[in-house]
């Protein structure tokens, strides 16, 4: 049996007769392979506990044992993910949940496996100064198509599916590209179900908790020090919605975070800010509305009345999409599973 023949051979379990296959895959590099592994094998250990196998190492080879399906999606996946290393990248725990997502088994959450497309041309990515950003599920290369190709695109979802933070890597991408002149940051000051008081300081010191999410995406795509320069010169700016009232924000990438706790009146307000040369992205998430009762969501209202209109898109996510810790996909799930009287 040479290194890509298929072995197939019955086995028995506790659970009684099971038909498995054993897959050997070659790897040509032994120090790409080794980095595939990951330290202590950690990439091949997570790869078994998504998708039910045992994967074993002989020399430059990894042995796959499982189910037939299984087997084909960690091909995919271990493949997909050498020729990412070949191209001089890196492979970490996060690139092999997106690998598994975009080229996992089907109907668990996942898209189809036909192929990864992420690692195997067609590559869509975000260039900042300190990273390369990489989607790492299919509704989320959708979104970073969006936008890029929309002057106004709606990224609508729970929390974790990376709605801000790849908008913000898509707006420094593009101011450094130039195709932008400044970034402009904003979200409702709206306090998630607690009253915090009088904030000590001056309006900037206020507004500054509100804001620390989106500090927080920046100072992941460039150097703390260039960030502070460019806030000081007004290239970046972060500030409150009810400070846009009045301005046409044009050459610029806007992006309005938390947008389900915007009203009606200040959604419409923002959306006519958009002035010539600029893009806006508008995120947030239908769940987790802290405006006052009665107070209806200006993102709701937005999605029902711009659904379809020219120039716009709207980009939705579900708990699969979430790219955090996996148990947050599973309490949002839960959420979303509970009725009104459970929750």
């Amino acid at each position: 049996m040479d290194g890509e023949t298929l072995a197939t051979q019955a086995l028995t379990d506790t659970s009684g007769p099971q038909t498995l296959t054993e897959r050997p895959l070659s790897f040509p590099d032994n120090r790409l392979l080794i980095a595939l592994c990951g330290e202590f094998d950690r990439n091949l250990a997570q790869l078994e506990q998504a998708l039910g196998i045992i994967i074993t190492r002989r020399g430059n080879q990894l042995v796959l044992h499982g189910e037939g399906d299984a087997t084909d999606a960690a091909e995919r996946v271990l493949r997909g993910l050498y020729q990412r290393l070949e191209q001089g990248r890196t492979v970490e725990p996060g690139d092999v949940t997106a690998a598994i997502r975009m080229g996992g088994r089907s109907g668990e959450g996942t898209t189809p496996a036909d192929q990864l497309e992420m690692f195997q041309g067609d590559q869509v990515e975000i260039r900042t100064r300190k990273k390369i950003v990489e989607p790492r599920t299919a509704a989320q290369k959708d979104y970073v198509r969006n936008l890029f190709t929309h002057e106004l695109v709606f990224g609508i979802g729970p929390a974790g599916t990376g709605k801000t933070y790849l908008a913000v890597a898509a707006a420094v991408s593009m101011f450094l590209d130039g195709h932008v002149d400044r970034i402009i940051l904003s979200r409702p000051a709206v306090e998630a179900g607690e009253r915090l008081g009088f904030l000590p300081g001056d309006m900037k010191e206020k507004v500054d908790p509100y804001m620390q999410p989106l500090y927080d995406a920046l100072n992941d795509f460039l150097p703390s020090k260039q960030v502070q320069k460019l806030i000081e010169e007004k290239q970046i700016e972060i500030a409150p919605l009810a400070f846009m009232r009045g301005r046409t924000l044009a050459n610029a990438f806007v992006v309005l975070d938390e947008a389900q706790n915007a009203t009606t009146m200040q959604m419409k307000m923002f959306l006519t800010r958009l002035g010539e040369g600029s893009r806006m992205a508008i995120t947030g998430d239908r769940t987790q509305i802290d405006l006052p009762r009665g107070v209806p969501s200006g993102l709701l209202e937005a999605e029902r009345v711009l659904d379809g209109v020219k120039g716009i898109a709207i980009s939705r996510f579900k708990a699969v999409d979430v790219v955090r810790h996996p148990l947050v996909a599973r309490i949002i799930e839960a959420y979303e599973a509970a009725s009104p009287t459970d929750a």
